[in-house]
This record gives structure tokens, sequence and C-alpha cells, in this order.
């Protein structure tokens, strides 16, 4: 057995004896140790406490040197499987272009289908790993990746092995979630039925007996698939053992929340539009709401009512949603920031959001998410700062100096 002791750590932060989702005021709550040691028996959290209390002499030793160690941020959110990315419809939008004049140039989702049919299983993999090492060094040690820009049984497929590839050969936990209703491909546009049916009767027992997939999305929302249309598609998944974690309230409330609660969703994620029948019926529900406020800055839309959903006892977690077309970029340390900046989320909230709870909508609690015995050692170390504040404070500044994962420095 390999044991490593870090001693000299200014704060431990988010140290809890075991996990529990935390919503309301218990998100407020972010245990810390001051002074602290930390000892990793094989890329496990064996045990940790004051640095006065520590009497092991083991000659495997980090010296933290006064830095802050948190748990790895765990990102419930993303797309990172995708071939090439879209500056172009970056510069049209700034040019003044609306979403449907893009869309009509072959732009949107449409265009990263394209795109991905055209590029091979090898190329994306080369891609998408690139982008997750650069992710782990930004401090993520856990991650959902949706398919969705496939678009076809073939496409669909390919970004779902390509996913089970990067889950086979990363140190990084990661869930992998089935996204072929995104949107409706071009030849299936006015034959909604048939793509859904290419998904239920294709896609699904493929994805079940090659076991791609941990859970189901769709993009519930007006112009793409109705609430009628999600539950139709989410039932078909929930009998291949496939859970919903649904795209709801991005730009319209349809009823898409309704829906998702009934469904036994683990998460709905976006809620950037919400009605206060929503908020709380969220709230009173055992579903996790994930907010991507990169998306909304990206696209300059309204934040979500982070205050709100918290007030209404809501399990609030925080993603990126890292994709190519609205939230390009998978850094979880601006992610926190921003939470706090524009929707004035506490810094302890947001960190718990992004750590512990983003664990819990992937299902991963017992696994990452917080310093627990037991738990794999996926952690911050921060250069020297003044307080746990100064984190979502000084947002453009690199404040991570090591990262680790499964107690192995990257």
């Amino acid at each position: 057995m390999s044991t490593l002791v870090i001693r000299n750590i200014a704060q431990l932060v988010g140290v809890r004896e075991e996990s529990i989702l935390l919503r309301g005021d218990a998100l407020r709550e972010l245990p810390t140790i001051e002074n602290a040691y930390l000892i990793i028996e094989d890329g496990i959290i064996a045990d940790y406490g004051k640095m006065s209390d520590l009497q092991t002499s083991s000659a495997n030793t980090i010296d933290a040197n006064g830095a802050f160690v948190l748990p790895a941020w765990c990102d419930s959110h993303t797309h990172i499987v995708f071939a090439g990315s879209r500056e172009t419809e970056f510069v049209d939008k700034i040019n003044g272009l609306s979403y449907a004049e893009i869309a009509a140039k072959g732009g949107g989702i449409l265009n990263s289908a394209n795109k991905l049919s055209h590029t091979s299983e090898e190329e994306l993999f080369a891609q998408a790993w690139k982008r997750l090492e650069e992710l782990s060094k930004l401090g993520t040690g856990a991650i959902e990746i949706k398919s969705g820009y496939g678009l076809s049984v073939d496409a669909e497929l390919k970004m779902l092995r390509v996913i089970k590839k990067l889950k086979e050969k990363s140190s990084l936990s990661i869930k992998a979630t089935f996204l072929g209703a995104h949107t409706y491909p071009v030849q299936y546009k006015e034959n909604h039925q048939g793509y859904i049916d290419s998904i239920i009767n294709e896609m699904l027992p493929v994805i079940a007996n090659e076991k791609l997939a941990d859970y189901i999305d769709v993009f519930c929302e007006t112009g793409f698939f109705s609430t009628e249309e999600m539950e139709t598609i989410c039932k078909a998944g929930i009998q291949h053992g496939l859970k919903p974690k649904l795209h709801v309230n991005q730009l319209n409330s349809i009823g898409g929340i309704e829906k998702g609660i009934e469904l036994g969703a683990v998460s709905m994620d976006h809620l950037e539009t919400m009605t206060e029948k929503d908020i709380a019926a969220i709230g009173a529900s055992p579903v996790i709401g994930t907010l991507l406020p990169t998306a909304a800055f990206f696209l300059r839309m309204p934040m979500q009512p982070a205050r709100q959903l918290i007030n209404a006892n809501c399990a609030v977690a925080l993603a990126s949603d890292f994709n190519p077309g609205s939230s390009p970029s998978g850094n979880m340390n601006f992610v926190v920031s921003l939470s706090c900046i524009q929707m004035k989320m506490l810094p302890e909230e947001a960190i718990n959001a992004a750590t512990l709870n983003g664990a819990y909508a992937m299902e991963l609690q017992d696994e990452v998410g917080s310093i627990t015995k037991g738990k794999k050692a996926n952690l911050i170390f921060t250069k020297p700062v003044s307080s746990i504040a100064y984190l979502p404070y000084s947002f453009g500044s690199n404040l991570i100096d090591n990262v680790m994962i499964n107690g192995e420095i990257v």
C-alpha cells in the first residue's frame, strides 16, 4: 500500500464525515479544517485532521506550504465530444444575426452534427481527450459527457463509443448521457415521430447492449421536443436502464419541470426561464436543479434565478455546459465566479454546488465531491490565497497551483 501525507494545508475545504445532498440553508455550510493534514492511501482519502494531531512519520510527504485544498470540481453537464469549433457563428452573433438566421446559414446544432458526421471516431477521441486533459488541469475531477451532435444512428453511436473510450482511458470519473433528442435532423423536420421511432427502435437497443450510456436526455423546448415527446423518449430510455437528466426551461416554460419530476429525473438543467410555479415545484421535489451560468453569459440571456431556487429549498448544482455553440469553455473556476458575481450565490454555496451537489447530479456522491474518508483523492491545491471568498472574487486569475486525481498530480 502506498501512503502519502499532505502537510501544512492552510485550509482543508469541504470536509464531511458523510455525504448529504445540500439544499436551502445547508448550501451555505462548507466545513473546513485550518492548519490541516490529509493522508492518502492508494489514491483514496484515508484520514485528515489538524496538524497538531498528526502522528505518522511517513517518508512520502507533500508540503502544501499553506495552500487551500478543495475537492476537485464535479462538472455534471458537458458536451465535450464535438468536431471543431464555431467561432464564425460567434462573430455572426456580434454582427447582429439571430439564432434563426444563423441556423438558416447551416449553423447551430446542425452545423456541429454535419462536422461530426465527417469526422472519424479516432479524430473525435483525440479532440475530446485534449479537452479532457485541459479540464483536469483546471481542477475538474468528475465529468458528465453527452452525445447529441450525431442526430443519426451511426453518428450518435460513434459519439457514445468515444465517450466509452474516454471512460476507459481517463483517470477522471466520467458519466455518459445519450442526447439523441437534441434537435430534429433536417430529414425529419416534418416527421418528428419518424425520428423518435429511430431513437427508440434503432439507437436505444444498441446503446443498452453495448452499455454506452448511463443517462438519457431530451432538449425539451419550444421548436424542439415537447413535454409529450420528452416523456415518450424518456420512458423508452428508462426501460433500457437509463435515468433521465434533462434540458428544460432554457428559453421557455412549457411544462418540462412538472414532467421531469414525474419522470424521476436525476437532474433538470438550464432553468434560465422559471415561473414561480416552476421554482416551487422543483424546490419541493428530490430533483437537482443544475445551473449553467456560462451558457446564459455567452448567449447574453438573463441568468438563472439561483437565489429564488435556493430560497425555495432546491438542491442546486453548477456545471459548465462546455459545448461549441453556447458555452465554449469548461473552466469551472469561472463558473463558480460567475455564479457569485451574476447570480448572487455565496462563495460557499457555489463551491458546494460545483463539488458535492455536482457529484450527486452524476450519482457519484460516494466517490467524489467532498473530503471524506473512502472517497477518491481528487483535489485542488490553490496558490496562496487569503480566504475562500478570494477564489471567486479574483475571477481573472489562475489560482490553481496543482490538481490531484486519484492521489496523483496531473
